[in-house]
């Protein structure tokens, strides 16, 4: 009977107390009770409850990246797709569009596009009933050309119609928190497509094809102005708890992080579980050693496939909740450098497969990336008020951008530190060696 292995190091290891961990957490608590004193509590806690939703991004690239070697270059177009769903399901319904025969025309197009789809995957199984392989490909590509041009046609005649008469859709004004759930099952199923294709390929083609579905998907969103109102953006989205106008902004964002801390918590129970079981024994026994754990009859496909999916999962959520507290869907404000960067460095800083590790990294990374733009400018501000008095400078007019640009230096130099003297992160996984 086959058994899940377990990666060819891995043993039993007498416990030690956390030393580093308690270092490490103790000096995070110090940064943020600076930022509290510096900033105020309700800069401070905005800051807190991004970073817990950057924090379950990084959990989701931290499973694929470390559990199995998986590099996701494309977070953004996940995050943007939870991001969509936690818009399009909390928003309140459009009875501009709803109220007139446009969602039966939509539909019946709708339809067409399911038609199609299935007919392409149809003709693409035809050297099943004997056709040869090369004719059947020819087919396939004729069909799909033809059927693109078909569907897409009726689409624009309906979407116009939806943009000029009603402006966009609308949204199903549902509780905030099924858009999250929605988004991520959205984001896995995604995901579930690029790993059906790609997990076979050598990881850089999975980084390239990611980073372009992330793309695909972020120009969809940003162009579909009868989906999404596109550049437009829409705006406010409701909160799942009591927002700003009821509670103070220190108050609800201090409600709202109680949330994202909940749901913190919940996902690192899971994955410690999970990491811990027969099952994530494996996954790392697959990546450390592919050809052994297939020697041991493991379907390796199927389980690089399953973590893949697990992880745009949870990419999904973390754009869901983000979206919600920021109040605000604009396809523009996906960026590769702030929703795909930003995470691996999270992920590298705290360390791949280290659960604990990745969220210490995320509150740390993002700590350094919004206090560096401040902290930037009034060093800039006092190197050019002492060059005024005594060498005579003259003050330059664009301070504020140029601090913003210290982000990317700082975080550039971060990296850079980190790569050098901790290569495997701060905390990084724990591996137990024989003897």
């Amino acid at each position: 009977m086959n058994t899940p292995t377990a990666s060819p190091n891995e043993i039993a290891a007498p416990r030690r107390f956390p030393l580093r961990e308690v270092v490490l957490f103790a000096i995070l608590l110090v940064a943020v009770l600076g930022v509290y004193a510096l900033m105020g509590a309700a800069y401070s806690t905005r800051m807190l409850v991004e970073a817990a939703c950057y924090a379950i991004l990084a959990l989701g690239l931290t499973i694929q990246w470390g559990y199995a070697g998986q590099f996701n270059a494309g977070v953004m177009g996940f995050v943007a797709l939870g991001g969509f769903c936690a818009m399009f399901f909390s928003i309140p319904v459009n009875d501009a569009f709803w109220n007139t025969e446009l969602p039966g025309e939509l539909g019946r197009v709708l339809l067409y596009v399911v038609g199609a789809v299935l007919a392409v995957v149809g003709a693409s199984k035809l050297d099943r009933l004997g056709v040869p392989k090369k004719l059947r490909s020819v087919l396939t590509v004729i069909l799909a050309v033809v059927l693109y041009m078909v569907v897409i046609s009726a689409l624009r005649g309906v979407t116009g119609e939806i943009e000029s008469r009603a402006g966009f859709i609308g949204g199903l004004g549902l509780p905030a928190w099924v858009g999250w759930i929605v988004g991520g099952a959205l984001a896995g199923g995604v995901g579930y497509f690029i790993g059906h294709v790609c997990l076979g390929l050598r990881s850089d083609y999975l980084a390239i094809a990611t980073l372009g579905i992330a793309e695909i998907i972020k120009a969809f969103l940003k162009n579909s102005d009868w989906l999404t109102r596109g550049t437009a953006t829409v705006s406010p989205l409701p909160w799942p708890t009591p927002g700003p106008a009821e509670l103070g902004f220190t108050l609800s964002r201090a409600l709202y992080l109680s949330v994202t801390a909940l749901i913190i918590a919940v996902i690192f129970f899971l994955l410690h579980r999970a990491y811990h079981a027969p099952w994530g024994r494996m996954i790392r026994a697959i990546r450390d050693n592919e050809i052994s754990s297939a020697a041991m009859g493991k379907d390796i496909n199927r389980r690089r496939l399953e973590i893949f999916v697990l992880g745009c999962i949870l990419m999904g959520i973390g754009g869901g909740v983000m979206t919600t507290f920021n109040s605000l869907f604009d396809p523009q404000g996906y960026l590769p450098l702030n929703h795909t960067f930003l995470v691996l460095v999270m992920v590298i800083l705290g360390g791949p497969g280290n659960n604990l590790g990745t969220i210490f990294g995320a509150v740390a990374v993002y700590i350094i990336w919004i206090m560096s733009e401040p902290l930037a400018l009034f060093l800039m501000q006092l190197v050019v008020n002492l060059g005024e008095g005594v060498f005579g400078w003259d003050f330059p007019a664009n301070m504020e951008s140029r601090a913003l640009q210290a982000r990317v230096l700082v975080i550039g130099l971060l990296i850079t530190l980190v790569l050098r003297f901790a290569p495997k992160g701060l905390l990084p996984e724990k591996i137990k060696h024989h003897g």
